[in-house]
């Protein structure tokens, strides 16, 4: 197949729309099922690019979750302990565990569920029935993958009343160097960003603290890879082999850290124990348990929450004060934080501080290096400058 039609474009006005090879030749994805539009191969194909990525430079199966072509978070296969489980809403799928390829896409999705809802999903290797069953249950727009096992087709197409988009990418599929696109009628052409991120680009540590753990070494490379493929300006945050904040698309770099920080704090108090013991109404939905989530750990609104409990919560929650999830999110370190440019200002540096970064990456560059490595040294981090910039557009 060498063309797809598509029902519109980015909106229901811009038609026609396809996608095709320019150069002639077939094109490296199957449809196995539904119709994906033109919004969901951007995210597809962006997606595909960093999952492959991911699993090359650190040798694991990776997934993502994607919306409107940035990611929402990433992940290797790592094993979920019970407590993660719970706080991803997997804690009752059968056979996790034994499926690397499952607990990637379980951490992704879990992540920032806010924004996965509706996501594209890519696996770095192939779907099987588990994956497939923790995907059949969310809200998403659709999924590319190398393969499928013959039960996650099944499962996966009857998705959406059978209409789930599902595609199928060649593995072995390379790009040519050259890419080009047009605005307002005009081609622009570059070079492709084929730029490797591994762990030669991380030897250059300029804060006073030298020691890099291998594991954090891995965070940083799939914070990076993350950037990669993420509307720029942006900034992503890291731990346990999986983004676990990613801020895109924002004009200021410290608003970038800010969206951020405040996704990895969000996350991180979704494993305390005041949330994993929340006791929901039984009528209430996966998508409502999490918007309720969100709304208990939101100052603003958690006490008109509290105040009608009962449409919410079988048990009466206890408050959670800002002062008590002051007080829990000091006790979380040791994460990793990677810019897609250089800091301009430490400020960035002082707001990652109170989100428990240790470990911080970025290309170098600015006139005010130096004062952005005074306050890593400041705060006792490992702060490693990569020289290169990963601006995405």
């Amino acid at each position: 197949m060498n063309e797809y039609s598509l029902k519109y474009g980015c909106n229901p006005n811009q038609k026609p729309a396809r996608i095709f090879m320019a150069g002639g030749g077939d094109l490296p994805v199957e449809i196995l099922n539904g119709r994906p539009g033109y919004i969901n191969f951007l995210d597809a194909l962006n997606a595909w690019q960093l999952v492959k990525e991911i699993k090359e430079a650190t040798g694991e199966v990776a997934a993502t979750s994607f919306k409107h072509v940035s990611p929402t978070s990433a992940a290797i296969g790592k094993p979920l302990s019970e407590r993660l489980k719970k706080a991803c809403f997997v804690d009752d799928i059968a056979g996790l565990d034994d499926s690397p390829i499952a607990c990637a896409y379980a951490r992704a999705r879990g992540t920032d569920r806010m924004s996965s809802f509706g996501d594209f999903i890519a696996l770095s290797d192939e779907c099987d029935e588990t994956t497939a069953k923790i995907i059949s249950r969310e809200v998403s727009d659709g999924i590319i993958a190398p393969s499928y096992s013959k039960k996650a087709l099944e499962i996966l197409s009857a998705k959406r009343k059978g209409n789930y988009n599902i595609i199928k990418i060649d593995r072995s599929y390379k790009p040519e160097n050259t890419e080009r696109k047009q605005v307002f009628g005009i081609t622009f052409e570059q070079g492709r960003n084929e730029f490797k991120i591994d762990e030669n680009l991380l030897t250059n540590i300029v804060s006073k603290n030298k020691d890099l753990p291998i594991e954090k070494k891995k965070d940083m490379i799939i914070a990076l890879i993350t950037l990669k493929y993420t509307q720029s300006n942006s900034v992503c945050f890291a731990g346990c082999g999986q983004a676990i904040g990613v801020g895109a698309g924002q004009q200021s770099r410290i608003h970038c850290t800010r969206l951020a920080a405040n996704k990895s704090d969000l996350w991180n108090l979704r494993q305390s124990d005041r949330v994993l013991d929340l006791k929901f109404a039984a009528d209430i939905g996966r998508p409502d348990k999490n918007n309720i989530i969100d709304l208990y750990l939101s100052d603003a609104d958690y006490p008109d929450l509290l105040s009608n409990w009962r449409k919410y919560f079988a048990v009466r929650p206890e408050p959670f004060t800002r002062e008590q999830k002051d007080e829990y999110l000091k006790t979380v370190s040791g994460i990793t934080l990677a810019s897609d440019a250089f800091f301009p200002f430490a400020d960035n540096i002082e707001r990652a501080a109170k989100s428990g970064v240790k470990y911080v990456v970025e290309p170098g560059g600015s006139v005010r290096d130096d004062l952005v490595i005074e306050a890593a040294d400041r705060y006792g981090m490992v702060m490693a400058f990569t020289g290169m910039r990963l601006f995405h557009h």
